[in-house]
């Protein structure tokens, strides 16, 4: 699949709770060219969730379905549930739009073979004492859930050298003010590489 080299891929990735997906949805609110990744997933939809929107929900046994006819850039299973970016929903958004990605390390990895990819990778890190506030605060996850995304944290940093910017997220408005640096950078130098041409 050839891409639009001027759309760019925008991969956020972090440990469980360190803010991710409330950046990723700053971003989309001010860039309109933007499109979050939906994933889909086996996972079941918390309340406040809809299906199309915030994830495609789908069975084990149609995410494996999916898995063996070779339909996903990237996939992975994380807490007893899979994840996965459809390799057709990508290649019909980046026609049009730029695309953001909340993924982990492992999809990122997968992301990364794909050398026709135009991949900005970001990643997010906060001091561990306060990332166990964050989950307790944040209410969604029972305490065992809690312990496992905590424990699951000095797995996660071991992958930050696989990606192009590291950001520290002790504030949401700093942090969110240097990925717009990094976007604005990689557009205008991608806008510039497409004059050259």
């Amino acid at each position: 699949m050839q891409h639009d080299k001027e759309n760019i891929m925008v991969i956020l990735s972090s440990p469980s709770g360190v803010g991710k997906t409330t950046l990723t949805k700053k971003i989309q609110q001010k860039y309109k060219n933007f499109k979050i990744s939906v994933s889909h997933t086996t996972r079941t939809p918390r309340s406040n969730e809809v299906d199309g929107v915030d994830y495609h929900f789908v069975s084990k046994e149609k995410f494996k379905e999916l898995i063996s006819n070779g339909k996903f850039y990237e996939y992975a299973k994380i807490f007893e549930n899979y994840y996965g970016t459809l390799k057709s929903i990508v290649d019909e958004t980046i026609r049009e739009n730029d695309i953001l990605f909340d993924i982990d390390w492992q999809g990122t990895k997968q992301l990364s073979k794909f050398k026709n990819l135009n991949l900005i990778k970001i990643y997010l890190i906060t001091d561990k004492e306060e990332l166990k506030s964050r989950l307790i605060k944040r209410n969604q996850n029972t305490d065992e859930e809690v312990k496992k995304r905590f424990d699951s944290f000095d797995e996660d940093i071991k992958h930050w050298n696989d990606y192009d910017y590291i950001i520290i997220n002790q504030n949401l408005e700093n942090c969110f003010r240097q990925i717009e640096n990094i976007i604005e950078v990689n557009k205008t130098k991608n806008f510039s590489f497409q004059k050259t041409q």
